[in-house]
Protein backbone atom coordinates (compact mmCIF):
# COMPACT_ATOMS: atom_id res chain seq x y z
CA UNK A 1 0.00 0.00 0.00
CA UNK A 2 1.44 3.58 -1.16
CA UNK A 3 0.83 6.38 1.32
CA UNK A 4 -0.54 10.21 0.35
CA UNK A 5 0.42 12.86 2.09
CA UNK A 6 -2.46 15.36 1.62
CA UNK A 7 -1.02 19.28 2.40
CA UNK A 8 -2.84 22.71 2.71
CA UNK A 9 -2.26 26.11 3.24
CA UNK A 10 -3.89 27.98 5.76
CA UNK A 11 -2.94 31.86 5.86
CA UNK A 12 -3.11 33.54 9.37
CA UNK A 13 -3.41 36.97 9.64
CA UNK A 14 -3.16 38.48 13.20
CA UNK A 15 -5.87 41.53 12.74
CA UNK A 16 -8.39 42.27 10.21
CA UNK A 17 -5.95 45.24 8.73
CA UNK A 18 -3.42 42.42 7.39
CA UNK A 19 -6.12 41.60 4.78
CA UNK A 20 -7.16 43.17 1.17
CA UNK A 21 -10.37 45.95 2.13
CA UNK A 22 -12.91 44.03 0.56
CA UNK A 23 -12.10 40.63 2.76
CA UNK A 24 -11.55 42.92 5.81
CA UNK A 25 -15.13 44.35 5.10
CA UNK A 26 -16.80 40.88 4.36
CA UNK A 27 -14.85 39.54 7.56
CA UNK A 28 -16.91 42.79 9.84
CA UNK A 29 -20.14 41.82 8.12
CA UNK A 30 -19.82 38.23 9.06
CA UNK A 31 -19.13 39.74 12.59
CA UNK A 32 -22.35 42.04 12.65
CA UNK A 33 -24.46 39.11 11.54
CA UNK A 34 -23.77 37.23 14.77
CA UNK A 35 -26.05 39.78 16.22
CA UNK A 36 -28.90 38.25 14.39
CA UNK A 37 -28.20 34.00 15.44
CA UNK A 38 -31.19 32.33 17.38
CA UNK A 39 -29.11 30.39 19.47
CA UNK A 40 -31.13 30.40 22.95
CA UNK A 41 -29.95 27.17 23.52
CA UNK A 42 -26.49 26.92 23.21
CA UNK A 43 -25.49 30.91 23.49
CA UNK A 44 -23.15 30.27 20.82
CA UNK A 45 -24.11 32.61 17.82
CA UNK A 46 -22.25 32.53 14.43
CA UNK A 47 -22.35 34.80 11.57
CA UNK A 48 -21.71 34.33 7.96
CA UNK A 49 -21.29 36.98 4.98
CA UNK A 50 -21.13 35.66 1.21
CA UNK A 51 -19.62 38.14 -0.73
CA UNK A 52 -20.96 37.10 -4.48
CA UNK A 53 -19.43 37.99 -8.28
CA UNK A 54 -21.98 40.59 -8.58
CA UNK A 55 -20.46 42.84 -5.18
CA UNK A 56 -23.61 42.16 -3.38
CA UNK A 57 -23.11 40.94 0.78
CA UNK A 58 -25.54 38.16 2.02
CA UNK A 59 -26.01 37.49 5.44
CA UNK A 60 -26.85 34.32 7.36
CA UNK A 61 -26.73 33.73 10.84
CA UNK A 62 -27.10 30.19 12.92
CA UNK A 63 -30.89 29.41 13.56
CA UNK A 64 -31.33 26.87 16.68
CA UNK A 65 -34.69 24.54 17.23
CA UNK A 66 -35.19 22.74 19.69
CA UNK A 67 -36.25 19.97 17.41
CA UNK A 68 -32.29 19.41 17.06
CA UNK A 69 -31.38 18.97 14.19
CA UNK A 70 -34.09 21.22 12.64
CA UNK A 71 -31.83 24.38 13.16
CA UNK A 72 -28.92 25.69 10.33
CA UNK A 73 -25.93 26.84 10.31
CA UNK A 74 -24.85 30.44 9.50
CA UNK A 75 -23.03 29.61 6.38
CA UNK A 76 -25.85 27.46 4.48
CA UNK A 77 -28.12 29.86 5.75
CA UNK A 78 -26.68 32.17 3.84
CA UNK A 79 -25.37 30.09 1.19
CA UNK A 80 -28.67 29.05 -0.09
CA UNK A 81 -30.36 32.40 0.56
CA UNK A 82 -27.43 33.71 -1.87
CA UNK A 83 -28.23 30.95 -4.31
CA UNK A 84 -31.98 31.15 -4.40
CA UNK A 85 -31.87 35.44 -4.38
CA UNK A 86 -28.92 34.98 -7.10
CA UNK A 87 -29.19 31.58 -8.59
CA UNK A 88 -26.72 32.59 -11.68
CA UNK A 89 -24.03 34.31 -9.77
CA UNK A 90 -20.74 32.92 -8.29
CA UNK A 91 -19.68 33.37 -4.86
CA UNK A 92 -16.23 34.74 -4.39
CA UNK A 93 -15.91 34.93 -0.75
CA UNK A 94 -17.42 33.78 2.45
CA UNK A 95 -16.06 35.06 5.75
CA UNK A 96 -17.52 33.31 9.29
CA UNK A 97 -17.27 34.55 12.88
CA UNK A 98 -18.74 33.50 15.91
CA UNK A 99 -19.63 34.51 19.52
CA UNK A 100 -20.21 32.87 23.10
CA UNK A 101 -22.51 34.67 25.20
CA UNK A 102 -21.56 38.07 23.61
CA UNK A 103 -18.03 37.85 23.41
CA UNK A 104 -16.11 36.87 20.09
CA UNK A 105 -14.12 33.72 20.23
CA UNK A 106 -10.87 33.09 20.84
CA UNK A 107 -10.05 30.89 17.96
CA UNK A 108 -11.70 30.94 14.53
CA UNK A 109 -14.21 28.14 13.96
CA UNK A 110 -14.59 26.80 10.77
CA UNK A 111 -17.35 25.15 8.83
CA UNK A 112 -19.13 22.29 9.77
CA UNK A 113 -18.79 18.91 7.38
CA UNK A 114 -22.65 19.97 6.04
CA UNK A 115 -21.51 23.41 5.36
CA UNK A 116 -18.05 22.61 3.35
CA UNK A 117 -20.15 19.93 1.25
CA UNK A 118 -22.76 22.55 0.45
CA UNK A 119 -19.62 25.34 -0.61
CA UNK A 120 -17.93 22.79 -2.16
CA UNK A 121 -21.05 22.48 -4.54
CA UNK A 122 -20.82 26.13 -4.76
CA UNK A 123 -17.62 25.77 -5.88
CA UNK A 124 -18.60 22.96 -8.39
CA UNK A 125 -21.34 24.45 -9.67
CA UNK A 126 -19.63 27.61 -10.94
CA UNK A 127 -16.02 26.34 -11.29
CA UNK A 128 -14.27 28.67 -9.43
CA UNK A 129 -13.09 28.31 -5.85
CA UNK A 130 -14.28 30.76 -2.99
CA UNK A 131 -12.12 32.04 -0.40
CA UNK A 132 -12.98 31.13 3.21
CA UNK A 133 -12.13 33.96 5.71
CA UNK A 134 -12.94 32.54 9.19
CA UNK A 135 -12.55 35.07 12.35
CA UNK A 136 -11.87 35.33 16.05
CA UNK A 137 -10.52 37.80 18.75
CA UNK A 138 -7.38 36.45 18.28
CA UNK A 139 -6.63 35.70 14.78
CA UNK A 140 -8.44 35.20 11.35
CA UNK A 141 -7.83 32.17 9.15
CA UNK A 142 -7.94 32.05 5.36
CA UNK A 143 -8.04 29.31 2.46
CA UNK A 144 -8.61 30.28 -1.24
CA UNK A 145 -10.67 27.32 -1.62
CA UNK A 146 -13.08 25.02 0.56
CA UNK A 147 -11.26 21.83 -0.98
CA UNK A 148 -8.14 23.37 0.94
CA UNK A 149 -10.87 22.33 4.33
CA UNK A 150 -12.19 19.17 2.78
CA UNK A 151 -9.55 17.70 0.34
CA UNK A 152 -11.08 14.37 0.26
CA UNK A 153 -14.36 15.31 -0.88
CA UNK A 154 -17.35 13.52 -2.45
CA UNK A 155 -18.61 15.03 -5.73
CA UNK A 156 -20.86 13.20 -7.67
CA UNK A 157 -20.10 12.67 -11.25
CA UNK A 158 -22.08 13.15 -13.71
CA UNK A 159 -21.74 11.80 -17.81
Amino acid sequence: MKATKIEITVYEAGKSTELTPADSTLLHEAINATKNAYAPYSKFNVGAAVLLDNGEIIYGSNQENAAYPSGLCAERVALFYASSRYPNVAIKAIAINSTVNGKENHDPVYPCGDCRQVLLECENRFGRPIKVIMGSASKIHVVHSIKDLLPLSFVLKRE
